[in-house]
């Protein structure tokens, strides 16, 4: 009768597992239907409300998608892109790196995480535009003032989301990994960092969504290149295709970056989670 009793328990737990993978299979395509659905509908929102206002200041759909076409036979948007989607890039990689070596360390030690607040704190506060002002003040209309701008917007962020991660690393599983002896660079990158990637993936997927609009005002005040500066060309032109069309195509290569980078790379990350 023992056998018997746990015999079941042999297969049972793999059929289980086996079945929510086949359950994830088949609820991926609809979930991609669903978001489908939902552009779908904007754009049809979009084109009866323009159709309905018939003015200048909300051009169709059709309209939009030939100015896209346009900008970019004339290598224009490709080029505008290129070098907004750069600066992106450095300034997300830079806050990044800075704000999780920042974070970890205050979650980590609590005499550095009380001396460093007052600053964390006064961070989050200063407006953006201020920072950017001061940084083209301080270091020039140039590249690297704009970068650095965009970075020290995102870095306080960042410390926050990815202290709270290092505040809730669980003690046990330290003490195992000291239990066993392992080194310490293995102890934190197989046990210490993988508790901190659901924090720092939300500090990552926040700060993309961030990083982008503030790169934005940059090129826009300072710059003489890059889609923020093509957009305030088109708002003194009053030319609302062209603003549409590059805020769309952008906004496009977000959603990509976000789609097929960030998801796949933390499902893959917290694998082990399951």
């Amino acid at each position: 009768m023992k056998a018997g009793a746990d015999e079941p328990t042999s297969w049972s737990v793999p059929a289980v597992t086996r079945g929510r993978r086949a359950a994830k299979r088949l609820r991926l395509p609809g979930d991609g239907w669903l978001r489908a659905a939902s552009l779908v509908a904007f754009l049809v929102l979009w084109q009866i409300a323009a159709t309905l206002l018939q003015s200048s200041t909300l051009p169709p759909p059709a309209t939009v998608f030939a100015r896209i076409a346009a900008e970019t036979r004339s290598l224009a948007l490709p080029s505008h892109l290129a070098i907004t989607l750069a600066r992106v890039a450095v300034a997300f990689l830079l806050a990044m790196s800075i704000g999780a070596a920042i974070g970890i360390a205050m979650g980590r030690w609590r005499r550095l995480d009380l001396l460093l607040d007052g600053w964390l704190v006064l961070g989050l506060n200063i407006p953006a535009l201020v920072t950017i002002i001061l940084c083209y003040v301080w270091f020039g209309l140039n590249d690297a003032a704009a970068i650095v701008a965009v970075a020290v917007n995102k870095i306080p962020t960042v410390v926050v989301t990815v202290r709270e991660g290092a505040r809730a690393v669980d003690a046990r599983l330290m003490q195992v990994a000291r239990a066993y002896r392992l080194p310490r660079t293995r102890t934190f990158t197989h046990v210490y960092l993988p508790q901190l990637v659901p924090y720092l993936m939300a500090s990552a997927r926040s700060g993309l969504s961030l990083i982008w609009k503030i790169v934005l005002v940059v090129e826009l005040l300072g710059r003489s290149n890059g889609i923020g500066f093509q957009l305030n060309m088109f708002f003194q032109l009053f030319d609302i295709a062209g603003i549409l069309a590059y805020t769309l195509v952008f906004a496009a290569i977000v959603l990509v970056v976000e789609a097929a980078g960030l998801r796949p790379l933390e499902r893959r990350l917290t694998r082990w989670r399951s």
